[in-house]
């Protein structure tokens, strides 16, 4: 399966079902009173972390996730159905942003971690709720509030304690397969790990920590040459960072230069990564001629404070040495994994309940929606006096008139708000 760690998708919550208009049908009851029932709500997008995947695969071909919307009310007081939600399934790790700001909405970084992204519309109310003593035939029923859509990028961001870099060939897929239960396919030649392999090292009966081998880096890396850019996200989360290279040379490389340069590429796509605790194992040591580049990598990291472990990922020699010490640096540190902070608050985005729009059409026609006025509509008898003084008052108050006159409303124009159309006059 092809490795995928970043996709951009759509995601819709469903609408509200609307609520019902419906009176009372029995016999010798003639004039039966409101009966419409509420709509159902409609089902909310959910992500969950499903720990049996480690790819983003499966949205390279799907992009758009909608969650079905609730069902209308029925006569005789029914209410409609609520939809069922949509749960979407992530691997462990990924971050959910916001496509065109880029800012986080959610990070998925907890086994089993279960998220609303985007709330149904909640369904309208039926008739029922809008009899008053004035208007006992309403014939008015709220419409479900429509769902919320998304754009979105999901970045995968793998979760481990440690992480292994270095050139390619150094060493790095043959080390993890040593230690750990990862089983990650080794060849000689550049960039035949085109994704993180993650194993658990055992340590002392179960307690142990999790290492990722990062792709190979090269120069550049960070500037997006090579496949390095597309996997240095992967090494983010990672606590402490074990440094492989061929203490041998046996393809020309000078390992204290790699270091450095591997150290910039950390440094210049993300600062914090050459601040966290490093550890260099030396390998390869099983074909070494002799001990001049071993001795240069002593004399110019152990004064920095980061250890050199010679070690042969292919016999053995040295690694028990390498992770207790690699071990004992994580017992020191913060046990939580690094958690991306929520950026982008979806129900900020939220339509303001008690907004209005107001809209200038052809043949002098203006139309006024919004979610205050459908709601005074179906309380308000406009058919009575004072009905329509409410109504009118209503108006002024919320500023409707002031901002007709200001689109340029002249008397004897039509508006519309919903069901009702009315000339407007002073």
């Amino acid at each position: 399966m092809i490795f995928v760690d970043q996709v951009k998708i759509y995601i819709r919550s469903g609408n509200g079902g609307d609520g019902c208009v419906s009176f009372r049908r029995e016999k010798y009851v003639p004039n039966g009173g409101p009966d419409g029932g509420d709509g159902g709500k409609g089902g909310d997008v959910i992500f969950k972390v499903d720990n049996d995947l480690n790819t983003l695969y499966d949205f390279r071909h799907k992009k758009h996730f909608k969650a079905r919307n609730g069902e209308p009310g029925k006569g005789n007081r029914c209410h409609g159905k609520n939809s069922d939600d949509l749960i979407i399934r992530v691997p462990l790790g990924t971050i959910i942003r916001e496509a065109e700001s880029g800012k986080v909405i959610k990070d998925m970084a907890k086994p089993g971690m279960e998220e609303i992204i985007l709330k149904g519309g909640r369904g309208g109310k039926g008739n029922q709720h809008y009899a008053t003593p004035t208007m006992q035939i309403p014939k008015y029923a709220q419409p479900g509030k429509e769902g919320r859509d998304l754009w979105i990028i999901l970045e995968l961001k793998t979760i481990a304690d440690v992480g292994l870099v270095g050139f390619p060939n150094v060493g790095k897929s043959t080390f993890l397969s040593r230690v750990t239960n990862a089983r990650p396919k080794i060849a000689n030649y550049h960039f035949t790990t085109l994704n993180p392999n993650l194993g658990v090292v055992d340590i002392d009966n179960g307690k142990g920590f999790v290492i990722a081998d990062i792709p190979g880096l090269i120069e550049g890396a960070s500037e997006g040459v090579g496949l390095g850019h597309e996997f240095l996200k992967h090494i983010e989360r990672t606590k402490v960072i074990v440094h492989i290279v061929d203490v041998a040379s046996t393809e020309g490389r000078n390992p204290v230069e790699d270091i450095k340069k591997i150290n910039y590429e950390l440094e210049t796509y993300n600062e914090e990564l050459i601040q966290r605790p490093a550890v260099i194992a030396a390998n390869k040591i099983d074909v070494m001629q002799d001990n001049e580049y071993l001795n240069e990598l002593k004399e110019e990291f152990e004064p920095k404070g980061i250890k050199v472990f010679p070690i042969s990922a292919v016999t053995g020699q040295g690694v028990k040495e390498l992770l207790y010490h690699i071990n004992g640096l994580l017992q020191n540190l913060d046990k939580e994994t690094y958690i991306y902070e929520q950026e982008y608050f979806v129900d900020n985005q939220e339509i303001i309940e008690d907004a209005f729009t107001i809209e200038a059409l052809e043949d002098n026609v203006y139309k006024v929606e919004g979610p205050k006025i459908e709601k005074m509509l179906g309380y308000t008898n406009l058919e009575t006096e004072k009905g329509f003084a409410f109504f009118q008052k209503f108006l002024r108050e919320n500023g409707i008139i002031e901002e007709l006159e200001r689109l340029g409303i002249q008397e004897g124009d039509t508006v519309k708000m919903y069901y009702l159309e009315f000339d407007f006059y002073k």
